[in-house]
């Protein structure tokens, strides 16, 4: 793929590219509904609470649907890999059912408010598959299909799919659905300032005070004001505020994308995943003149890792022309999930003492349909209606975690590791003469560690290698020329700026 020139970035992004930013708030902001974060999660929930008549404004830092929303493969689907036969050994077959019940709930919620706003957002009716090709593999997808029908999925075990090879079996699921994220996004956020709502992009929330009204503190570049709501929600995908402790619930998980047109006549139509080969998963998108895109995802890692990003990209690549044929990719770009350790989304009250503020995290890669479901059940929360899978989601929950202590100790263990191991000396790693151009290391200078990265000019850039977070070291992604912290997932650029929570502050520049 590096031998190909012009590989552009997310298509979601390429396709429909940001207009003129919203501006922030231009002094002090007084709402019913602050929501913090405009991707899926953030902009369904101030959607519908706009609908039934709530004040709203949705705050940014960035740019609306363009973090980990303008980096998905937008499958809108209920059948996530191997879920429902882990839900009824963890939570009874009525926490199956439910989680089943909330996810076609979003689904067809989304073509409802798809067709409401009279968007064409390439909306697609599908199938969704998780097939195998190992025969070893076959039980327990014909466990998955019997577990997801039960809990009131059209869901059945095959053998045989559209792919052009082979599969042992696979589970398909009918009724699901795919879409282009930003076109459905974009025309959400008209929707919300029709009804009365605002969205401010570059204005990022440092600051939050619980009480009745809340009050948040609002930094732009030019700028801070305060922002007083009587609810807020936290919906900026790894939340940016700690009191709840919700860190030791979350592990980052970051997967790449490559993506290339093919014919329309050998591309698959539904959607496909497996859990072999370190995740891969295909989709397709309409491109006209009788062609498609294929997108295939996978090569997940934890961020921050030091991994060979390009070497796995090179792998997903071949892997995608080894199976379809010849492709010339046009697009590459990589997403961020957090994974919860009981794998259920953490939506509901901010922390055990919360009143008036809520959370939506931990989709696990799936926040398409637990976006909008999550929108869903948050707007109900704040009304004062009942929701019948609000428990299933609650934050607060106990006993799953409690259920689910091995991977919850897993994942302290890792972040230990680097938390205590970050502090502890070490041989001395490269010089920064011995940085090559492109690239970046972690090197002493005057006894700290630094993040010094090289830019192709030759060019020097040394920051603080200690993440805002916590403390933990940060590492060099080449592929994607950003600094990453492998303990929470934040993500810096070169020149120190906040790619990605949950981080609330920039690497400190230092000097050679």
């Amino acid at each position: 793929m590096d031998e190909q020139a012009d590989i552009h970035g997310s298509y979601w992004l390429d396709s429909v590219p940001p207009g003129d930013p919203a501006p922030p708030p231009e002094g002090p902001l007084h709402v019913d509904v602050a929501v913090v974060g405009a991707g899926i999660a953030g902009l369904s929930t101030a959607w519908e609470l706009a609908r039934r008549g709530r004040k709203v404004a949705v705050l940014e830092a960035r740019r609306i649907a363009a973090g980990v929303t303008g980096h998905t493969t937008a499958k809108l689907s209920a059948q996530h890999t191997l879920v429902y036969d882990h839900l009824r050994r963890t939570r009874g077959p009525e926490g199956a059912r439910l989680y089943a019940r909330s996810q076609m709930d979003a689904i067809r919620h989304a073509a409802e408010t798809a067709e409401e706003l009279g968007v064409d957002c390439e909306w697609e009716d599908t199938t969704a598959y998780t097939y195998a090709e190992d025969p070893a593999r076959t039980g327990r997808l014909k466990a998955e299909a019997e577990a997801a029908r039960e809990a009131g999925l059209p869901a059945e075990y095959v053998t045989e799919t559209e792919l052009p090879f082979p599969v042992a079996g696979a589970v398909r699921v009918a009724e699901q659905a795919q879409f282009h994220p930003r076109k459905y996004l974009l025309a959400v956020a008209d929707g919300i300032r029709r009804l009365g709502g605002s969205i401010h992009e570059y204005t990022r929330i440092t600051g939050l005070h619980e009480g009745d009204p809340c009050e948040l503190i609002a930094e732009s570049p030019a700028s801070a004001t305060k922002v007083t709501a009587h609810h807020v929600v936290v919906a900026t995908h790894y939340p940016v505020f700690d009191r709840a402790l919700l860190f030791t619930r979350l592990s980052p998980r970051r997967e790449l994308v490559v993506a290339a047109p093919i014919d329309a006549a050998r591309a698959p139509r539904d959607m496909y995943i497996t859990q072999e080969q370190n995740t891969r998963s295909v989709r397709t998108a309409p491109l006209g003149d009788g062609r498609r895109l294929l997108v295939v995802t996978g090569e997940h890692f934890t961020p921050g890792t030091g991994q060979d990003v390009e070497e796995r990209f090179e792998r997903l690549a071949g892997w995608a022309t080894d199976r379809f044929g010849d492709l010339t990719f046009t697009h590459r770009w990589a997403t961020q999930d957090n994974d919860s350790t009981d794998s259920v989304p953490l939506v509901g009250p901010l922390h055990p003492g919360s009143k008036n503020t809520y959370v939506a995290t931990g989709f696990g890669g799936w926040g398409m349909s637990s976006g909008i479901m999550a929108g869903r059940l948050l707007s109900e929360r704040i009304t004062g209606r009942d929701c019948p899978w609000s428990d299933l989601y609650d934050p607060r929950r106990i006993a799953s975690v409690v259920r689910e202590g091995a991977a919850f100790l897993k994942h302290q263990a890792d972040v230990a590791r680097h938390f205590v191991g970050d502090r502890l000396p070490t041989a001395t790693g490269p010089s920064v003469d011995e940085i090559a151009p492109g690239d970046g290391a972690i090197v002493r200078v005057s006894g700290e560690r630094c993040a010094v990265h090289r830019d192709e000019a030759g060019q020097l850039h040394a920051l603080s290698a200690r993440c805002t977070h916590l403390g933990c070291l940060v590492a060099f992604n080449h592929a994607e020329r950003a600094w990453e912290c492998p303990c929470h997932g934040s993500r810096f650029d070169v020149e120190g700026r906040i790619i990605q929570g949950p981080a609330q502050h920039p690497l400190e520049h230092r000097d050679l």
